[in-house]
């Protein structure tokens, strides 16, 4: 990570103690870890407060924690809290805050049986959540960069595999051929287990793909994407194996147009409820309203869902240089499904489009 990015995320998240009631922050959620440090090793925690960045790890990791975190004071620890009270001592910490949406409830008794049996006396802890994840929301420009490279695989991957589906394929052998060129082509793992629904599979949003083999007049969703430098993409595209029928280009017609208006329309300054309503809309004059169940989108990076959320009750704003997906569907039981998905950016106001995998033209 550049030093001045890295300093600067430093900062932001020291700026959040005070709103917290807190004077040292514990970062234990893998992926904040990394962002505020760089480091992406599998173990450790980050201490923060006014004046001081600890990264604390085992023994693995601690040539690579100097490494990779200049900016923090690495600190060897053994297995267990027991190191805990002398750390936060050093730091003079008295109002701890904890990862409450990371932390499971045995690690959380664990840290304070930690505490209270040390000769000190313990500092309170407080229960914090979302504040790393709220200033990760707005992607720097080397972040971009990661995700446009992650979005470019996926794109990639689809454009390669999709001309290749024929009947009598499993879904699980599609999914098995786009997980093994987005992997050839550079990414370091998944985002998520590949989604691959044909037929009346297409209803379920997030069907497993399985050994249900593809039949002529299957609508087929594909549901994909990767990481690259510890960056998500997340993909969808609907195809047809044979001739769509006019019911497939009436419902697929209908999720594309939805798709095109909310790009259009979203800007800058918009909430994500406000967002969601302007495809929801287009699919509810159709006659599919009931049929569209699931969000419109959620922000991508690090994690492959994450903030900002564009949903039917999201109030958070929409602001430049925030990641999320717009992905309408409609969902027909018995019959199958349409998703399609796009990454975008939120550029000067309006919206960029990362993804640039083909959608079909009925």
């Amino acid at each position: 990570m550049p030093a001045a990015e890295a300093g600067a995320r430093l900062r932001a998240a020291r700026g959040l103690l005070d709103g917290a009631g807190i004077d040292c922050l514990m970062v234990s959620d893998p992926r904040n870890r990394r962002y505020l440090s760089g480091f992406a090793g599998s173990s450790g925690y980050l201490f923060i407060t006014g004046g001081g960045a600890v990264l604390a790890t085992d023994f693995r990791y601690v040539e690579q924690a100097a490494d990779q975190a200049p900016d923090y004071d690495v600190r060897r620890i053994g297995g267990g809290f027991g190191w805990l009270a002398e750390l936060l001592g050093d730091l003079g910490a008295s109002r701890l805050g904890v990862e409450s949406e990371d932390l499971t409830v045995a690690a959380l008794a664990r840290i304070r049986d930690a505490l209270a049996s040390a000769d000190s006396e313990p500092p309170e802890v407080v229960a914090t959540g979302g504040l790393i994840d709220g200033i990760r929301q707005v992607k720097d420009s080397a972040e971009l960069g990661f995700i446009q490279r992650a979005s470019e695989i996926a794109d990639g991957a689809l454009e390669a595999v999709a001309p290749n589906v024929v009947p009598g394929m499993t879904e699980a052998a599609v999914a098995w051929e786009l997980e093994r060129t987005m992997r050839e082509m550079g990414a370091e793992s998944l985002s998520f287990d590949i989604i691959v629904g044909a037929g009346e599979n297409g209803a379920l949003p997030h069907h497993r793909a399985g050994g249900r083999e593809i039949r002529r007049g299957d609508p087929v969703v594909i549901d994909m994407g990767c990481i690259y430098e510890g960056y998500c993409s997340d993909l969808t595209r609907t195809i047809f194996v044979g001739e769509p029928d006019e019911r497939f280009r009436r419902v697929y017609n209908t999720v594309l147009c939805a798709q095109l208006r909310a790009e259009e329309g979203i800007t800058s300054g918009m909430t994500g409820e406000e967002a969601d309503e302007l495809a929801r809309a287009v699919i509810r004059e159709a006659g599919y309203g009931e049929e569209f169940g699931h969000s419109l989108g959620h922000g991508v990076g690090l994690a492959v869902h994450e903030m900002p959320w564009v949903s039917p009750r999201a109030g958070n704003v929409l602001a430049d240089g925030m990641v999320f997906t717009v992905e309408p569907g409609i969902y027909i039981s018995g019959w199958g499904g349409v998703r399609i998905e796009d990454m975008v950016v939120l550029e000067e106001g309006r919206v960029r489009v990362l993804s640039a995998a083909t959608k079909l033209e009925l």
